[in-house]
């Protein structure tokens, strides 16, 4: 989303500026005496955030383990026999 400030705006608030490009990726438009001067906008793009229903279609884009399938399974199933066997109930829940 492209905000227009002025440039005394963009002086005074300028920590926040960043911080908003930042971590919601807008951009800037800074202008003086009603014309726009500069831009200013994220370095690079953000990559979308992703939640675990997105598991699957990302694990389809993966590369094929191909000879080494069958060894990574057994290793997998080693490491979940390792792995401590969680509570019941929850005390947090």
């Amino acid at each position: 989303m492209t905000k227009t400030i002025t440039a005394t705006e963009a002086v005074r608030k300028f920590s926040e500026i960043l911080n908003s490009i930042k971590y919601t990726g807008d951009d800037y438009t800074i202008v003086r005496g009603g014309k726009p001067v500069a831009s200013i906008r994220p370095a690079e793009t953000h990559a979308k955030a992703l939640t675990l229903g997105d598991l699957p279609a990302l694990a389809k884009t993966l590369p094929s383990l191909g000879d080494e399938t069958e060894r990574f399974m057994k290793d997998l199933a080693e490491a979940r026999k390792r792995q401590p066997h969680m509570p019941e109930k929850s005390k947090w829940a």
